[in-house]
């Protein structure tokens, strides 16, 4: 059997496959962080079409978190019901449900992507920012508000709120979201982090809200069903987070029970001069398998199979996450069971298009 369709046992939890539906925001919420059909059909598609985990877009651990207006939340009891339908039918299809959850920090408020992207001042519909330190995104947004202890516990504790949602919306599978230049990941790099208190300074303060959160969320997520931290394992900039302090972080949390590190990287400038092409974010994936004995999910311009399969079968991670190949090819591990001469079930509703593909 070829590695990419090897099952995958995280505790309790076999995954069918090793390719996995990296979260993706769709900014096609309802008013107040409210699922849609769009996220059944979006995110239950890519179940049908034969992957592993279903990884949800970053959804928002409190309103002021998210990325736009139109984003997902989980800091609402009345989000649950639409979420758990997604959760349910995912399930019926043989994937595993997963969500990744998350707070944009001075990167909320902003308008979405095909409406130009911009901060959104408070006639727009936007809202205050908060961050590590009162420095903005990009030049001419507004500074965010420095978090002061009261709001850092609050982060904490939406967190953990958001992860016991989830639980009864009936995911397998939680991601905290580190990466990507949001809240966590402005407190872990030093571009964005410049406080003079436990949270700021040396590594170790600059993790602290990273592993506090981890842990909140431990105490309400079952120890019997997988953890993910997704990380930004560098900034692409000198004197910035970078992988040897993310082989640090992912050491300490692997003490705190974490399963997987879902590596990815960038997001905390909006100029960064990062390195683009096939795989290019893989070997961060490889040295933090090899270096901390944490199982890892590699990610990023990874778009055939055989591409897939080589990351596998040379250790290099143990979980493929496709983005954009996904939102071209709902169906991409059909035909990538194919061209590696595996055979695994369809859908039985799509099987009369199996033997001419």
């Amino acid at each position: 059997m070829s590695r990419l369709f090897s099952p995958l046992l995280i505790k309790e939890i076999e995954f069918r496959n090793r390719l996995a539906v990296s979260p993706m925001c769709e900014y096609s919420s309802q008013e107040n962080g409210f699922a849609t059909d769009w996220h059944l059909v979006h995110l239950g598609s890519r179940a049908v079409g034969g992957a592993g985990l279903i990884v949800q877009e970053a959804t928002s651990v409190s309103p002021e978190g998210r990325i736009s207006p139109k984003d997902l939340g989980i800091y609402l009891d009345a989000h649950i019901d639409k979420l758990r339908q997604i959760t349910e039918f995912i399930h019926l299809q043989g994937a595993v449900a997963g969500i990744q959850i998350a707070h944009a920090g001075r990167k909320a408020g902003h308008a979405v992507p095909w409406m130009g992207g911009k901060q959104l001042g408070p006639s727009q519909g936007g809202w205050p920012t908060f961050s590590a330190s009162p420095i903005p995104f990009a030049p001419g947004e507004e500074a965010p508000i420095a978090l002061d202890k009261k709001g850092i516990q609050k982060i904490v504790d939406d967190f953990s709120n958001a992860a016991a949602r989830a639980l009864e919306a009936g995911y397998k599978v939680l991601e905290i979201h580190a990466a990507h230049g949001y809240l966590l990941h402005q407190f872990l790099s030093p571009l964005s982090n410049q406080r003079t208190d436990e949270y700021g300074g040396p590594f170790e303060n600059r993790a602290r809200l990273v592993l506090e959160t981890t842990e909140a969320v431990q105490k309400v997520w079952p120890s019997h069903l997988p953890l993910f931290v997704r990380i930004s394992a560098t900034d692409w900039e000198s004197g910035g987070w970078d992988i040897e302090q993310s082989i640090r972080l992912s050491v300490l949390l692997k003490d705190l029970g974490v399963d997987l590190i879902d590596c990815s990287s960038g997001g905390t400038l909006p100029h960064a001069k990062i390195p683009l092409g096939p795989g290019y974010q893989v070997p961060f994936a490889e040295r933090i398998r090899k270096e901390t004995g944490l199982l890892t999910g590699a990610v990023g311009m990874i778009t055939t199979p055989a591409q897939a399969e080589e990351i596998l079968a040379r250790g290099q991670a143990d979980m493929i996450l496709l983005a954009r190949e996904f939102l071209r090819n709902p169906y991409f591990p059909l035909k990538a069971a194919q061209s590696l001469g595996e055979e695994i079930q369809w859908p039985l509703q799509y099987e009369r298009a199996k033997a001419s593909l």
